[in-house]
This record gives C-alpha cells, sequence and structure tokens, in this order.
C-alpha cells in the first residue's frame, strides 16, 4: 500500500528546532531581602542554593505575555520560522495577565501569529512539561506541523511578601521552543506526566492581599498568594523527580550513562542534588542556573534548556533528560535527542 501524504504526517515525529528565553530587567539579591524579611544573603544561600532572581516591573515591557512573546521571537529566530509558519501556541503558566483571555491569545495577538490556534496549560511549575506533551501528541496525531510552546510565570505577583519561606525562592522569567514535525529518528523520544490531586494542600494559592514591599513598589500583586508546606514538599519533590526521571529511562532501554544532561525544574539546589543522587545521576551531569533565576516554575526548564544550548552543552544526538515538579500535585519528564 503507498502512503498518502495524511498517513506520512502521521508518521512524524516532534523535533525542537528553536530555543529562546526572556527575563526581567531588574535582579532582586539575597541581600535586598534583609530589608524586606527577616533573613539574610547566607540563610537563602545555604538552604535553596539561590543569590538572586529576576523580578517583573510595571514600569516596563514585562508583563507575562510581554516576557513569553520575547522568549518566543528568540526561539522562532533561531528555527527560522515566522510568525505565520505556527499552527499552535501552548503555554504553560499560572499566572495569566488576566483571567480572561488566555496568556496564548494575548502571545498569539503579540507575535501576529494569525494561523496558529493558542490556549494555556495550568500545571504548576510542570506546565512547560504538560504543554510540550500536547504538542507532541499533536504533531504525532497529524494535526500540526510547527508549534510553539512556552513556559512563563511571574510568581513575584502571587506572592505573601512576609512570608520568608515562599517570597525568597520564587522569580519571575519566560522560556519557549518551537517544535516542528519530522520524519527523522530524532526529537521528542517520550514524555510521562504525573499528578495527585489529594496531596493539592502542599502547595496552593488563597485570596487575600499582602502587603508589598516598598522597593517593589512598581509591581503587580493579584488578590490572591501562595502557602507552601515545605518540609513535606520537599520530600515529595525528591520522591516525584527521581522516579518519572528513571522512568523515563527504563521506559526507552536506557540508563544515566547514556544520558549527556538532565535539565530539572529549577526549585531549589537541595531539591535538585537530592534528585540527581536518588537517579544515580553525578551533578556534572545536571544543568542548573537557580542561583540567578530562582524558581520561575513553568519558566524553568525552558530557559535553562535555551542556556544550555547556546552555551554549546549540547550536540547532535545527545539524550537531554528534563524533569519536574509543581502544584496540583504535578510533576513529569521527557526525553528529547536533540538535534539543533
Amino acid at each position: 500500500m503507498i502512503a498518502t501524504e495524511k498517513d506520512k504526517l502521521m508518521m512524524h515525529k516532534a523535533r525542537i528546532t528553536g530555543t529562546g528565553s526572556a527575563a526581567p530587567e531588574r535582579i532582586l539579591t539575597n541581600k535586598d531581602f534583609e530589608g524586606i524579611v527577616d533573613t539574610s544573603d547566607e540563610w537563602i544561600t545555604r538552604r535553596t542554593g539561590i543569590k538572586e532572581r529576576h523580578i517583573a516591573s510595571n514600569a516596563r515591557n514585562e508583563s507575562t505575555a510581554d516576557l513569553a512573546s520575547q522568549a518566543g521571537l528568540k526561539a522562532m529566530e533561531m528555527a527560522g520560522i515566522s510568525a505565520a509558519d505556527l499552527d499552535m501556541i501552548v503555554v504553560g503558566t499560572v499566572t495569566p495577565d488576566q483571567q480572561i483571555p488566555s496568556a496564548a491569545c494575548m502571545i498569539q495577538e503579540a507575535l501576529n501569529a494569525e494561523n496558529a490556534f493558542a490556549f494555556d496549560v495550568s500545571a504548576g511549575c510542570t506546565g512547560f512539561l504538560y504543554a510540550l506533551w500536547v504538542v507532541n501528541n499533536a504533531i504525532s496525531a497529524g494535526s500540526c506541523r510547527k508549534a510553539l510552546v512556552v513556559g512563563v510565570d511571574r510568581l513575584s505577583t502571587i506572592l505573601n511578601w512576609q512570608d520568608r519561606g515562599t517570597c525568597v525562592l520564587l522569580g519571575d522569567g519566560a522560556g519557549a521552543v518551537v517544535v516542528e514535525s519530522t520524519e527523522k529518528e530524532t526529537g521528542i523520544v517520550s514524555t510521562h506526566l504525573k499528578s495527585d490531586g489529594k496531596a493539592w494542600d502542599l502547595l496552593y494559592s488563597t485570596y487575600g492581599n499582602a502587603a508589598k514591599p516598598e522597593i517593589l513598589d512598581d509591581m503587580d500583586l493579584k488578590p490572591y498568594y501562595l502557602i507552601m508546606d515545605g518540609n513535606r514538599l520537599y520530600k515529595k519533590a525528591v520522591s516525584c523527580l527521581s522516579s518519572i526521571g528513571l522512568e523515563a529511562l527504563s521506559h526507552n532501554d536506557l540508563t544515566s550513562d547514556d544520558i549527556t544532561l538532565v535539565i530539572p525544574h529549577q526549585a531549589n539546589m537541595r531539591i535538585i542534588q537530592a534528585t540527581a543522587e536518588r537517579m544515580g545521576v553525578s551533578m556534572d551531569m545536571v544543568y542548573t542556573n537557580v542561583e540567578k533565576f530562582g524558581n520561575t516554575s513553568s519558566g524553568s526548564i525552558p530557559i535553562a534548556l535555551d542556556e544550555a544550548h547556546r552555551k554549546g552543552l549540547l550536540k547532535t544526538d545527545d539524550y537531554v533528560l528534563l524533569v519536574a515538579f509543581g502544584a496540583g500535585l504535578t510533576w513529569g519528564s521527557a526525553l528529547v535527542k536533540w538535534d539543533i
């Protein structure tokens, strides 16, 4: 039987062809926090590995849609495509600029991606991997050829800035990848997602207005803020991240020795180190930038992926393992055979 064009498209795999990232101009250091809450640079660094983070300002073009659009443009430039080439835009975020419309539709308008359909995915810090799963399946099913996948959050807008257990951890930023159909044996090898709604109370938002620190007077605050059970969440994160990472390796008959780079969600350095230890992975194989970005939620993996690629740490046919964990609870992994 001769394969039709439709049949051929359905045989395609999804391949990442471009990466991009963007972060607000303003940097808030650990020293800055000493004037906001009862903490110190030494305490924050020792417990989290974070030294600084980027915080969006109303005085600049740094809305959720702005940051995501900037990251998307860089990814499209690398991929050599225009916004008109996009069939779909999927955005992982929990901090859209407005409840309605979606961040994805606002990004579509900003990019003038008139041929794409667009929607958001809400999965906490695992949002980017959930969005990547959607696009991977759309391409595999033959309903999409080129897509933009974005992970973006401005967690600064949903913080209680008087709670040192959360406010020192989080930052703002966006990362994006262009994903295209390919007939090559490369690209996204497999994706693995899980959730546990019974544990929602480990990380959730509650309604209320927290005071805004004077140093951040030009920042948006939404009428709700995060509450986190740090000790219980730490244990759950390490267990879930390591198990979902090992599941991706086992599913593809690989071991940690086959992986060039692991890019985890940049929650904090202690979680990253404990996850690597459980997986039997050397920290030399783990890419981190948590020290300069903090936890950017859905943005953390695509920001780190973009950095690693632009630094030349990845070459054709390298295996890259992405693992994330977030509110919901949600967690996931994606194994990618690199080809840019």
